[in-house]
């Protein structure tokens, strides 16, 4: 059985859908990412699951309960669940014993006080129960939030953007950490994010979302490695994108031939390649293997990958302006002609859709 279920979900802002039949399930143990960019309405279906907003229409359910929908509308303080906020939303005025005892009005005494200390020993705070917010870094009230989040024990976890004003170094360390914790609470989490190498880390399934709409929800090599469409595709990181037109289901690159089964022939597509599928290597001896050759126009370090910026050679002077990351340092020098190699599992091919 689920923890949490959205089923066919939709809310509207006055004539503006921001939700559009979501239905999305979780069970327990298990992290989702609500993954998007910004508009897309994921903080909103984090707020119905959370109560914050009242469902205008389809259902949530927690377990075998109904806790949303068909009149029945559950308070927040009455769904169960633990919410951390992006700017952790902690009491100035308590300590952080103080504001992680605040979701545990329902016990008392030595009990409460024991279930406070638990919660900061599982975060790593338990010698800062006698601090105050202002006094804690931004990633000791990240650690906080979650301790007051997790406290009562829920069933299931809400996070919306919890990592993102924390700085480069502090945000992998703790998402690494939360991770980990929320693994060991066992709770059902959904996670909104509009990271997506932030969502591959945490999640083992993402939702992606657009317009209001989940466009594809998988584990995230799923999505990576088998995108449903063009904007999947393009919305986990740089990609290298050439027209087409579809010949006998194979679509011409200046790399070689592409598959593009069940697509109407004579139809014009989007080719797109990431940057990591360009194989570099010296041109081959032998001139007739020497059909897909670039020339290099610029190259950049970027730790742990270098990135070549590659012009391919053709007769019409119209040639696109290609990037493909290599691991570890490789840096030829401008001008250089390579020899390109396509990687075919990571080029995909989409018709071309407008622009929404």
């Amino acid at each position: 059985m689920s923890a949490l279920a959205l089923e066919q979900v939709s809310h509207a802002y006055d004539t503006i859908d921001a939700v559009v039949d979501v239905s999305l399930e979780l069970v327990a143990g298990e992290v989702v990412c609500l993954l998007g960019p910004s508009g897309c309405g994921k903080t909103t279906v984090l707020r119905l699951a959370a109560g914050l907003e009242r469902l205008q229409k389809g259902l949530v359910r927690m377990g075998d309960q109904i806790i949303a929908g068909n009149g029945r509308d559950l308070p927040p303080e009455d769904r169960g669940v633990g919410l951390v906020f992006q700017d952790f939303a902690l009491f100035p005025h308590l300590s952080v014993a103080e504001n992680v005892s605040f979701g545990l009005h329902k016990a008392a005494g030595r009990g409460s006080r024991e279930t406070v200390a638990a919660a900061l020993a599982q975060v790593g705070m338990e010698a800062y129960a006698e601090s105050y917010p202002h006094t804690l870094s931004g990633g000791q009230q990240q650690r906080v939030a979650l301790a007051r989040a997790l406290a009562p024990k829920p069933k299931v976890m809400l996070l919306d953007e919890p990592f993102s004003g924390l700085d480069f170094r502090l945000r992998n360390q703790i998402r690494d950490d939360t991770l980990h914790i929320l693994k060991e609470s066992g709770a059902a989490t959904l996670l909104v994010t509009h990271d997506p190498e932030e969502a591959m880390f945490m999640a083992d399934r993402i939702a992606l979302m657009e317009a209001g709409r989940i466009v594809q929800v998988g584990r995230p090599v799923d999505l990576y490695s088998h995108p449903v469409n063009a904007f999947v595709a393009g919305f986990f990181g740089d990609i290298n994108r050439l027209d087409g037109v579809v010949e006998k289901e194979c679509v011409r690159t200046p790399f070689g031939v592409v598959m593009a089964r069940g697509l109407e022939e004579g139809a014009a597509v989007e080719v797109l390649i990431r940057p990591e599928a360009l194989h570099l290597a010296p041109p081959p001896e032998d001139p007739t293997e020497r059909a897909s050759l670039a020339r290099v126009m610029a190259s950049r370090m970027l730790g742990r990958t270098s990135l070549v910026h590659l012009m391919p050679i053709g007769a019409n002077g119209q040639d696109p302006h290609l990037h493909a990351r290599i691991p570890g340092r490789f840096l030829p020098p401008e001008n250089e002609i390579l020899h390109v190699s396509l990687d075919r599992s990571q080029t995909f091919v989409f018709p071309h859709r407008k622009p929404t």
